[in-house]
């Protein structure tokens, strides 16, 4: 085990002491910073901020916008201007107004038959969402065209009162039965899962294991791949192959860069974990309804799981690829196929976060290579997934570690000693024959 500790040691700290790794964890902790600060500090610049519209006035429908925008949204404020005398006057007046920016977007009425209500256009230099200015017009809109006729059949107030009250709908997930060791608040046939507010940090919480975990194969199975190809290409590797096994090496190696890349998780988490309470953000989260304190505390057992799981079984995938290439100029072509993997998994992930109940992303939950995003997929998003599942994907993927760790270290002792051109899998194949762990 001496050999196995002094590859671990001596990879974790070259890596650990690079410029280019420090540089680029600052970096990454920075942007993530940035990043959970953004929402509080825009909604807080933006707390004030004013629309203007212009509008032509009229007798009707601009005093009842005007009114309707002073009640209901203050930031939104319509300026009247006096009507031009004809649609083309009124179009070109409203296109300068606005590209001379003195109005952020102009509402010009268009002619109407007589007894209905108008047509509108919004004329404005910015896109159109659906929290936009030109989206709140034609609400508002709706609204007071409705008004109008409620006004031509004479409805009461107390009618009027009924016809406007809001249906009420509240969102409930129910759960076939106990999960057993699943995550959310499941007792039974029919008892409700997340509520809104849990599904959506749940669905926080699954994103950013599909993109730390995307991130840290690129960089840190690369950096395997690369550090060995490179160890190869320089001849260093005959040198340490006569102290060190081959199979100690491999691991050192691949048990070196899981510990950096756990490390720096590790200090990524914790960044975010400290900007998150600052005082700014938990106000910013408690008015917007979100509580990391709602998500069940299996969840996050489950995010660091699946994360070290996937994290090792690619490494050592990454590991076997860079040892059976001598340049480095032929690196990218052999880990491609490993790179596609992880890509596949990542975009299926982003793909099932919105049908985490379908068949195709339950049969892939079970598929080693895609298990760390969608099985965490699953659990993040459902109430309802059985425990069986859950551990049964954990025993397939610790299993494919095992399997893919056996046969990358048969590939790894195979491949650092085959100079040349890169070898064909019939070659590996026949070279590994004659070697047994």
């Amino acid at each position: 085990m001496r050999g196995f500790w002094t590859v671990l040691k001596f990879t974790f700290m070259n890596r650990v002491k690079a410029k280019s790794f420090i540089s680029t964890t600052i970096i990454f902790a920075l942007l993530i910073a940035a990043g959970v600060n953004a929402p509080s500090v825009i909604s807080h610049f933006s707390g004030d901020k004013t629309t203007n519209v212009g509008v032509f006035a009229d007798s009707t429908i601009s005093p009842a916008l005007i009114e309707h925008f002073k009640k209901d949204d203050p930031k939104l404020v319509l300026i009247e201007y006096p009507d031009k005398g004809s649609l083309s006057a009124n179009e070109e007046f409203a296109k300068t107004a606005v590209l001379n920016k003195e109005v952020k977007g102009f509402l010009v009425k268009q002619p109407a038959k007589e007894g209905e209500f108008p047509a509108f256009r919004y004329l404005s230099e910015g896109t159109f969402t659906q929290t936009g200015p030109s989206s709140k017009l034609q609400s508002a809109l709706q609204i007071i065209k409705a008004n109008e006729v409620v006004k031509e059949f004479n409805l009461t107030d107390e009618q009027v009162t009924k016809l406007n009250t809001p249906v009420s709908l509240e969102s409930i997930q129910i759960t076939s039965g106990s999960s057993g060791g699943g995550t959310g608040n499941v007792d039974g046939p029919g008892a409700e899962g997340k509520t809104p507010s849990e599904q959506l940090m749940s669905y926080i919480l699954v994103y950013a294991l599909m993109i730390l975990l995307f991130m840290a194969l690129s960089m840190y199975g690369n950096m395997t791949a690369s550090e060995i190809t490179a160890e190869k290409s320089s001849r260093v590797m005959e040198v340490l192959i006569t102290s060190v096994s081959p199979l100690k090496q491999m691991f050192g190696k691949v048990f070196g860069m899981f510990l950096l890349g756990v490390a720096q998780i590790a200090l990524f988490i914790a960044v975010a974990v400290i900007n998150l309470n600052l005082p700014n953000n938990r106000d910013f989260f408690a008015s917007n309804d979100l509580d990391f304190s709602s998500i069940d505390p299996m969840l996050y057992v489950y995010f660091v799981l699946f994360y070290l799981l996937g994290f090792f079984l690619y490494v050592i995938l990454y590991a076997a690829m860079g040892s059976i290439v001598s340049r480095t100029e032929e690196l990218g072509q052999a880990v491609m196929p490993i790179t596609l993997l992880s890509l596949a998994g990542f975009y299926i992930g982003i793909y099932g976060i919105n049908a985490p109940m379908g068949t195709f992303i339950r049969v892939c939950s079970f598929i080693p290579f895609f298990t760390p995003n969608i099985m965490f997929l699953r659990i993040g998003m459902l109430s309802n997934v059985p425990a069986w599942e859950i551990w049964l994907s954990i025993a397939i993927l610790i299993a494919s570690i095992l399997f893919f760790g056996w046969l990358s270290a048969k590939i790894y002792r195979t491949g650092v000693l085959m100079y040349g051109k890169r070898p064909s899998i019939k070659e590996i194949r026949k070279a590994m024959k004659a070697y047994k762990l």
